[in-house]
């Protein structure tokens, strides 16, 4: 008898042309060959349509103690979860305050507690963020603060980083089918005459957002539209796609050339993923910062030297470019995600969000550092900013509420500064596993 042992050998075997001889794959497939025969594997993988589903949870958009009771009753009898785990949840706090949550969750069960830190004076000599700043950051990651906070101390030690936002627009691209190229062609142009029109039709839905550009992308009989749109102090994302359903619906309605079919979002316009077009052009806000650092503050904060830093650096930025990495930097991921779970962002927007560029150079005994992040996604307003805990940390930056989405895009791009220097130093002066090991590892 065959077994799964030497299907999925013979399968290794097929897609890569020869018999592999990596260790990991020999091992795995041992193991599994342990524990499954053929028929087990394909009864465990094949549809279940005859065992009855557990009780569904009741969709509700409406945020109220008895939707919650509800979904708990459901909880508590069909999974592990505890009456403890529900007044962790659903803790008096939360129940006090359900009305803060209507308007962004549904099916709500009760709030995340995740422990948030905070690092500080970080000094930003920006555009529009001016002054030192206490910067809350939620992580379950330990040594993540205190390497932030490593950095922000050398930064500001040195005087402050220099930041400016060097752009900003929120792209959504809609996407329309036609029978042949030259009528995709033909409404391509058509769209491009008639901006005033549907720039009209897309500001109508919207107090703050304007459309500032919209650039027809032809590929075969396929006509995608990038629309750009300025979404004052919001990250935007639902603004844009109101906007540009009615901006599509006008277009439709108008345009002699119809499409075969359309869609308000094709794909193309970054949103949640790292791309190359929002690498490029930016999504959300630009944003550059710098820093010139003397090599006696390098030393005394990170232990290294200006040259080893260097060093480093570029045999890292090498190691990106061979990865494949947009952008090359060490972890803006981390000081990013910390920033938005704090201060109520749309944590999916990471994914944008943390590409960019680090660079070094060195200045006579000075270390220069810049870091470039072209597609920055956060507001100061709408989405999660209004929740309780969110509120909170933008006004620990002093930063809440309307005129500050700039100057919290500068505050982001110094936080990413203070996190390279001290990811970078900790590497270089060869401290960065003892540092794991003694932040991370403590558990008592």
């Amino acid at each position: 008898m065959v077994g799964l042992r030497d299907i999925l050998r013979d399968r290794v075997i097929c897609e890569t042309g020869v018999p592999t001889t990596r260790a990991d794959i020999h091992d795995y497939i041992e193991r599994l060959s342990q524990r499954l025969d053929v028929d087990a594997a394909r009864q465990r993988l094949a549809p279940d349509t005859i065992r009855p589903l557990k009780p569904r949870i009741r969709p509700t958009k409406r945020v109220s103690a008895t939707a919650l009771a509800a979904a708990w009753r459901t909880l508590l009898a069909e999974t592990d979860a505890s009456e403890d785990d529900k007044r962790l949840l659903a803790d008096p706090e939360t129940m006090a305050r359900l009305g803060a949550y209507a308007a962004n969750i549904e099916n709500m069960i009760g709030t995340l507690k995740l422990p948030i830190g905070v690092i500080g004076p970080l000094r930003i000599n920006g555009i529009h963020a001016e002054g030192d700043y206490y910067v809350p950051l939620a992580t379950s990651e330990a040594t993540l603060v205190a390497s932030y906070g490593r950095g922000a101390a050398l930064i500001s030690a040195a005087g402050g980083v220099s930041a400016a936002v060097l752009n900003e627009g929120v792209q959504r691209a809609p996407g329309f089918a036609f029978d042949t190229l030259a009528t995709a062609g033909l409404f391509a142009a058509w769209a491009a005459r008639n901006f005033a029109m549907l720039k009209a039709a897309a500001e109508a839905t919207t107090r703050h957002g304007r459309l500032i550009d919209l650039t027809p992308h032809v590929e075969g009989n396929h006509v995608y539209l990038i629309c750009r749109y300025s979404t004052g102090d919001a990250a935007g994302q639902n603004m844009v796609t109101i906007a540009t359903e009615a901006l599509c619906r006008a277009l439709i309605a108008q345009c002699p050339h119809q499409p075969r079919y359309w869609f308000v979002e094709a794909n193309l316009s970054g949103d949640k993923k790292a791309s190359a077009l929002a690498f490029l052009m930016g999504r959300g806000r630009s944003v550059t910062a710098e820093i010139r650092l003397p090599g006696a503050l390098v030393e005394q904060h990170l232990h290294t030297s200006v040259e080893r830093m260097h060093d480093y650096w570029r045999m890292s930025a090498l190691a990106g470019v061979m990865s494949g990495t947009l952008g090359v930097h060490g972890h803006y991921a981390n000081g990013i995600a910390a920033l938005y779970l704090a201060t109520g962002q749309d944590v999916a927007c990471v994914a944008e969000s943390s590409v960019g560029i680090t660079r070094m150079e060195i200045h006579g005994a000075d270390l220069h550092v810049s870091v470039t992040l072209p597609s920055l996604m956060l507001g100061t307003v709408g989405g999660g900013t209004g929740l309780p805990t969110p509120a909170a940390g933008l006004r620990i930056l002093g930063l809440q509420g309307a005129g500050n989405a700039q100057a919290l895009a500068e505050v982001a791009a110094g936080l990413c500064l203070a996190g390279e220097l001290s990811i970078i130093g900790a590497l270089a002066a060869g401290e960065f596993g003892a540092a794991h090991g003694r932040l991370a590892r403590d558990r008592r």
